[in-house]
């Protein structure tokens, strides 16, 4: 197991510490096979369930953190966000028909819950605030981002418990780049709308408009009061990384994988940052 364990790949964001862990898992060191290879952590792929439950149980050891702690959303592409606590803790972790209902972020000042959404191009957020004690995590595809759920969730932590914006970092990690992520008009129009003083995050340079994801959640985030300076973009384009990463866009059916966050002592050991 400890071989195994050590070929987990995860990208760390530079804000992560013994008091937080904040991380976006790759898609190395776990047990399915393609086109699931190897460290799928989703069941709504079409993967074994069994091997989903290794492959998070290794995640998991990884991290220093019981699968049991693992607490996952059924995410619905909203700019929904939910609350969790240590009665939530372990939803979603051992099957999906447990998960934490309906929603595209999940917030927790509970150490020990360790908070996740699943990902295969679309924008993983990590939300860390060290004065509060509280962590989030948000998935933003084109739908969530244009319904704000980057934003929403920083409101969420500001409201539940009291965060100053100023003082929460941020983490864009690998997601579709600026220049894979071809749209058409439908997606256009409601970036335009939802973003009507940032025109930059539409580009019209080939033969179809491209959405700049990364630009929009940053823009989102800033608006929320997090500062330019505390949001940090991994720069990874799953869609062109995909030996690092499963890719809606390159490959279907493929995998997903994770981004983390949680509170407490625990250290990420035995990892790798992607090169």
């Amino acid at each position: 197991m400890a071989s195994s364990v050590s070929r987990v790949s995860l990208h760390r964001f530079s804000f992560a510490g013994d008091d937080v862990l904040a991380c976006v898992s790759g898609r190395t060191g776990g047990v399915s096979v393609s086109p699931y290879a190897s460290l799928n952590l989703s069941f709504g792929v079409g993967d074994e369930p069994t091997a989903v439950v290794e492959n998070r149980a290794r995640l998991c050891l990884a991290l220093r953190h019981p699968l049991d702690a693992l607490t996952v959303a059924n995410q619905v592409h909203s700019g929904d966000v939910v609350v969790v606590d240590e009665s939530h803790r372990g939803s979603g972790a051992r099957t999906a028909d447990d998960a934490v209902a309906d929603a595209d972020a999940l917030v927790t000042a509970s150490p020990g819950v360790l908070l996740a959404v699943l990902l295969a191009d679309c924008v993983p957020v990590v939300l860390v605030d060290r004065v509060r004690l509280v962590v989030a995590v948000a998935h933003a595809g084109w739908r969530g981002t244009v319904a704000h759920v980057a934003a929403n969730t920083v409101a969420c932590m500001r409201d539940a418990f009291g965060c100053d914006p100023a003082d929460i970092r941020a983490g864009i990690g690998p997601s579709i780049g600026p220049a894979s992520y071809e749209v058409g008009a439908e997606v256009v129009e409601a970036a335009r709308r939802a973003y009507p003083d940032s025109p930059e995050v539409i580009h019209f340079d080939g033969a179809r408009p491209t959405f700049d994801l990364w630009a929009a959640n940053a823009s989102d985030l800033h608006r929320a009061g997090v500062l330019r300076e505390h949001i940090e973009i991994s720069g990874i384009d799953s869609h062109t990384a995909t030996d690092r990463y499963f890719s809606h866009r390159a490959a279907r059916p493929t995998g997903r994988f994770m981004a983390l966050a949680a509170l407490g002592p625990r250290r990420v050991v035995q990892a790798s940052r992607p090169r």
